[in-house]
């Protein structure tokens, strides 16, 4: 056991030089300070407001502005798409690279390969994610002086703060494992990550039975702040409403699920061919 822990600890330590500093990865990094850019002009600009005399809105409105930066943008987008960058290019980027027979000649179980590359990827995902996530949360609110750093202190801002990061852990976890399978398997990562973005986008239209089929259903039901009731738009009729899931069933759910892709793809592993001719 120790033997592989070693293992899967040296892949970890290698991989993670190349993914934190590789060139490849520049727009994941872009991806994560969006919204820190965007929760920052927000703030600076309601205190230019409140410097003027002008009336703000309130702190509550400045969660449910976080809620709905979070749900649109970071689970829709930033850690979808940041996951698709990370994980596809684990194996596929070696393919490109034509390195990827090095590892596969060195003494090492090709299932522990792909546990030390999925590892290194989530941790560099989590990081990454996790970084924004907080600067965002504290930045959207501090133009609302003493009385944001009494919510994180005294209120409930803490436990929102973790719940989001919770829930952006989870959304590594999952999309991780289903792209770190992509990118093994499929020559082109792009084409099943499209067809799971269509498909995670299109839940608030799907029924009931399908929506529990898609990870954002389970993530969403995690989330700390219930959005407001907007006006209706035009296609508000086709959207379907399904009763949230327990947060006891949607965690280990998606763990569980996360990790069948996981083992599934660490064995189908031991069979995989080396192809440069791409």
């Amino acid at each position: 056991m120790n033997s592989v822990l070693h293992q899967i600890a040296a892949v970890i330590r290698l991989e993670l030089k190349k993914t934190f500093f590789t060139r490849r990865g520049w727009w994941v990094y872009m991806l994560a300070l969006a919204p820190v850019g965007l929760t920052l002009l927000h703030t600076v600009t309601m205190s230019r407001f409140q410097a003027y005399g002008r009336r703000g809105h309130s702190l509550y409105t400045d969660t449910e502005i976080f809620a709905f930066l979070f749900q649109t943008y970071f689970l829709r987008l930033g850690i979808f798409f940041g996951c698709v960058g990370i994980f596809s290019n684990l194996f596929r980027a070696e393919m490109l690279e034509k390195t990827l027979h090095y590892y596969f000649l060195a003494p090492i179980r090709r299932e522990w390969l792909v546990i030390g590359k999925y590892l290194s990827g989530l941790l560099v995902a989590v990081v990454v994610f996790g970084v924004s996530v907080g600067l965002s949360m504290y930045l959207v609110g501090r133009h609302q002086g003493a009385a944001w750093s009494s919510f994180f202190s005294n209120g409930p801002g803490m436990g929102q703060l973790a719940q989001y990061l919770l829930i952006a852990l989870l959304a590594c976890i999952g999309y991780g494992a289903v792209f770190v399978f992509a990118g093994l398997f499929v020559r082109n990562p792009m084409i099943p990550a499209a067809v799971v973005w269509v498909w995670e986008n299109l839940n608030p239209f799907l029924p009931s039975f399908l929506k529990k089929l898609s990870v954002i259903f389970y993530l969403k039901s995690l989330a700390p702040v219930t959005l407001p009731v907007r006006t209706p738009t035009p296609i508000s009729f086709l959207m379907v409403d399904t009763e949230p899931v327990p947060a006891h069933y949607a965690v280990p759910g998606l763990l569980l699920v996360a990790l069948a892709i996981l083992i599934y793809a660490a064995i189908a592993a031991r069979r995989a061919e080396i192809s440069y001719s791409e």
